[in-house]
């Protein structure tokens, strides 16, 4: 049973994996057009790195050996459901999620992923991507947490020079971590 705070926010983890070019792992929807980087609740009395272990296991089939924790950000961000995805007839009530991120340098091969490790997979695809992008691929609710996990975690991947943000990159989002989308 997943975790949840008073508030109704669901407890996360999310897994930024990386590679030594500074590219970034997203994955896409089983069965859907979206992309987004592995994430999922934290159950109750699991810790969020026992939950991000677990995570990086059912989602892309990588054991603890397979990757080096770099950081993770400093507290819990949060993103709110638009009203059209809370499920109100469902307890707990969930309204959105509060997440703890994890930034990981890849230890392995590509070769060595596997997305079909469960019996309802999360991913079908997946692709390495620009430091950035992931902020305009993924569901436009995740934007600012995105936003703000990859502006608080760069300077573990790029010591000097974090990436410029790219031309499309909107100026709200990245005033603060609880963005809400009208």
């Amino acid at each position: 049973m997943d975790h949840f705070d008073a508030n109704g926010f669901r407890s996360n983890v999310g897994i930024i994996l990386t590679r030594e070019d500074g590219s970034l792992l997203l994955a896409g929807r089983a069965r859907q057009s979206g992309w987004q980087f592995p994430q999922g609740g934290i159950q109750v009395n699991e810790t969020p790195l026992d939950a991000m272990y677990r995570e990086l296991s059912e989602e892309v089939g990588l054991g603890r050996d397979a990757v080096d924790i770099m950081g993770e950000t400093g507290g819990w961000l949060h993103y709110r459901l638009p009203d059209k995805y809370v499920r109100k007839n469902q307890e707990p009530l969930c309204i959105g999620q509060r997440q703890r991120w994890f930034m990981l340098r890849l230890l392995r091969e590509d070769h060595e992923f596997n997305l079909d490790t469960t019996d309802t997979p999360e991913f079908d695809r997946w692709k390495w991507v620009d430091y950035w992008r992931p902020v305009k691929e993924v569901i436009y609710f995740k934007r600012q947490v995105y936003s703000a996990a990859l502006t608080e975690l760069a300077p573990l991947l790029f010591a000097e020079d974090v990436p410029p943000r790219p031309g499309w990159w909107p100026e709200r989002w990245s005033a603060n971590a609880e963005w809400h989308p009208e």
